[in-house]
């Protein structure tokens, strides 16, 4: 290994960072919404790619500022989300749906998002303009421009407020409540379904914002939808399924084995290095790192 090799250490690591930042939004929704429904929305990849698409329709086509185009395409997300919640799932839901049922009905919501997307806007690559190229700043060795700085910042405040939320606001307590066990939470006088469709709508606000900030770095395009869905479904099985903490450290990981990955593999190797990360957790620590041991349902969010 020679020390060009080593010197792009710091860049991969930084490129983690980025990545982890994207990521971790869209898993802890998708956290969220495991630990108070307790089935796999994989539509919820498609929410977050709504919210991509949003802020290229209301931006680049509307020409709406940008703060408002933002606004209203976290809206936008927000209401597809509870519009698929309250259509499809509520419905299956009271005719005593199984897991498996809600599995195939979320696999084919994202099916058909990814079609209609395509059909609205194309399978081309969509670019939201927004901000000028800028020089990078050099830390540590690393190169990083004003805009990466930008989605850092933004994802690590939305993931602050999160956790404010749940922790000291009565909405979040009930939400942890339900978590932990539905049924308890229904005898002690909680509207268990009230929380599981605000805790849904909740979780589709932060993929809207995960939609616009993933726009700004690597733009839109149908296939988005996809691959966060698999994306964030990776991130909880490794942090721990239905833990918010677990989602957060789930998506860095991914985000900087990843890049650090590309030290030792080609570039085309990048999503099977974190889906054998997936492999090993499923065979070594099957719980995830935050994760509780079967039978008991207290989660960690």
């Amino acid at each position: 290994m020679d020390i060009a090799d080593i010197a792009i250490l710091p860049q991969l690591c930084v490129n983690g960072l980025i990545a982890g930042a994207i990521y971790s939004l869209p898993a802890v929704g998708f956290s969220l919404i495991y630990a108070t429904n307790r089935f796999l929305h994989l539509a919820h990849g498609s929410v977050m790619m709504a919210g991509g698409y949003f802020l290229y329709f209301f931006f680049r086509m509307w020409h709406l500022p940008f703060i408002i185009a933002s606004l209203a395409a976290i809206f936008g997300a927000t209401a597809l989300g509870a519009l698929v919640f309250f259509a499809v799932y509520r419905p299956l839901r009271q005719k005593q749906g199984s897991n498996v049922v809600m599995l195939i009905a979320s696999a084919g919501l994202l099916i058909f998002f990814h079609g209609l997307a395509t059909l609205c806007f194309g399978a081309d690559v969509k670019i939201v303009d927004v901000f000028d190229v800028a020089q990078g700043i050099n830390i540590l060795g690393a190169l990083i421009t004003p805009l990466q700085l930008f989605i850092i910042g933004i994802s690590l405040l939305l993931l602050a407020l999160v956790a404010l939320f749940m922790k000291y606001t009565s909405y979040g307590r009930l939400i942890r409540a339900v978590a932990d066990h539905s049924d308890l939470a229904q005898m002690s006088g909680i509207n268990a379904h009230r929380v599981q469709a605000w805790s849904f709508v909740l979780a589709s606000a932060i993929a809207g914002a995960a939609g616009v900030l993933v726009s700004l770095e690597r733009n839109v395009e149908p296939a988005q939808g996809v691959g966060f869905a698999v994306i964030s479904f990776t991130s909880t099985i490794i942090g721990g399924v239905g833990s918010i903490p677990g989602a957060i450290v789930g998506s860095y990981l991914i985000g900087l084995s990843e890049n650090l990955g590309l030290w030792v593999f080609p570039s085309g190797y990048k999503e099977a290095i974190w889906l054998m990360m997936l492999f090993i957790f499923l065979l070594v620590r099957p719980t995830g790192i935050f994760g509780v041991e079967q039978g008991t349902r207290k989660t960690n969010i």
